[in-house]
């Protein structure tokens, strides 16, 4: 087979790095990809929002699978153009991944179907939505850009002053261009949060191991929201009765729900979850793996990825047993100091060959290039450092070992990623 995969970041890198693994691969692009990537796979300098010229690519190059590891193009129905040409392709159509692209429709969607999420208000007026802060919220609340943000239009305000503003910042500043055309005011949630990603081949589901995301950009979780600085897997929160509850009153659910709107949902769904006093909640969907959720979970699956692609594409993914090592890991991002704000870079990046006869240790790149020959920092996040272990405790002490064999001009990182296993 030939694959396509579409993307350039971390999670493509860990995709990639498991499609090469399959015997039924021999050759592998990736549009646009990146420095770590064409380790496995030729990169092709098509841009992930060029559905045409990405189409026409597969066709002239008889790919027999394209997977699409990004959000905006799966959002922007880059399915729909590749279907339509007769190609196979893995992931939602845009009808189907509105669940990420539209908070307020996700919203609307759990409240018909009685999926359990935060209680909500959506607004298309900034004079609406600050009437509502002013005379009916309680605080602290939580504003959303209802579209794309790269999983920063979120914020939590503790005061009427701080929502005022986050009104300001997402619907007339349009700091997030047009994702804040349309607010969600969101009731505040308190629990531990955890990512559950699962396949789906539009009626089946089936999830992957649980993980947990660090998004603040600072340690003690301070800072701005990133784009996730590190993560665990499985979550220890993540018991026994929480994945029942979830599978009778969530996951099953959203697959149903999206089937009755019309909206067949084949790809990755993940849920975002809360784990309230009052029982799991949604708090979000997206659409596709999670970054770097990605990197935890897909060096801990058993199966040949290709064959759980090609059975969610064929809707059969029923005949499939989706296995997890009984292990852990950890991920821990290498980002560039500076990074959400601005951060330079083209700095070169030494030490990437230390991984390479190690078992149990990944270097996922992020934001990598190539320059005169070396590889050099080409973004905020980095690189992603990943480590497996018998426990939680271990993969995160050779998680943190193993971002020693790496050295770049300002190198940042977080130095607490999974300390809530401590506490678990």
């Amino acid at each position: 087979m030939k694959v396509l995969i579409i993307g350039s970041g971390g999670r493509e890198h860990a995709i990639a790095w498991k499609v090469a693994q399959s015997p039924k691969v021999d050759k592998i692009y990736c549009a646009p990809g990146n420095a770590g990537i064409a380790e496995y796979a030729q990169c092709v300098d098509i841009k992930a929002m060029e559905f045409e010229k990405l189409a026409a690519f597969a066709k002239e190059n008889a790919i027999d699978l394209t997977v699409v590891g990004m959000d905006d193009p799966l959002v922007g129905g880059v399915v729909d153009v590749f279907e339509k040409e007769g190609l196979r392709v893995f992931g939602p159509r845009k009808n189907a991944a509105i669940l990420e692209g539209s908070k307020a429709f996700s919203k609307d969607l759990m409240k018909k179907y009685n999926i359990p999420t935060a209680a909500y208000e959506n607004f298309e007026d900034a004079e609406a939505a600050l009437a509502y802060l002013r005379e009916k919220a309680e605080f602290p609340i939580v504003l959303k850009a209802d579209g794309l943000a790269l999983g920063k239009g979120v914020l939590i305000c503790s005061t009427l002053e701080e929502a005022e503003e986050g009104v300001k910042t997402i619907m007339l500043d349009k700091k997030f261009g047009s994702a804040g055309n349309t607010l969600v005011v969101e009731e505040f949630m308190t629990g531990r949060e955890v990512s559950v990603l699962s396949f789906v081949d539009g009626k089946t589901i089936k999830t992957m191991t649980s993980a947990q995301d660090h998004k603040r950009a600072k340690d003690g979780d301070q800072g701005l929201n990133t784009g996730g600085m590190g993560t665990f897997s499985p979550s220890p929160f993540y018991t026994k009765e929480v994945d029942d509850f979830c599978e009778k009153y969530i996951y099953q659910a959203t697959v149903d729900a999206m089937a009755s709107e019309g909206r067949e949902f084949k790809g990755i769904i993940f849920f975002g979850l809360m784990l309230t006093e009052k029982g799991p909640k949604v708090l979000e969907y997206n659409a596709r793996f999670g970054d770097p959720e990605a990197q935890v979970v897909i060096p801990r699956l058993k199966n040949d990825i290709v064959e759980v692609f090609e059975a969610c594409v064929d809707g059969r993914l029923d005949e499939i047993d989706l296995q997890f090592e009984d292990n852990a890991a950890v991920c821990v991002v290498l980002a560039s100091d500076g990074y959400p704000v601005s951060y330079e870079k083209g700095f070169p990046i030494e030490g990437l060959e230390t991984f390479k006869d190690k078992d149990g240790y990944y270097v996922f790149h992020a934001g990598t290039a190539f320059k005169d020959g070396r590889i050099v920092t080409n973004g905020g996040r980095v690189l992603g450092v990943t480590a497996k272990g018998t426990d939680l405790k271990e993969a995160r002490a050779n998680a943190y070992k193993a971002v020693e064999w790496i050295s770049f001009d300002n190198k940042y990182m977080r130095n607490d990623i999974g300390k809530a296993i401590d506490e678990a």
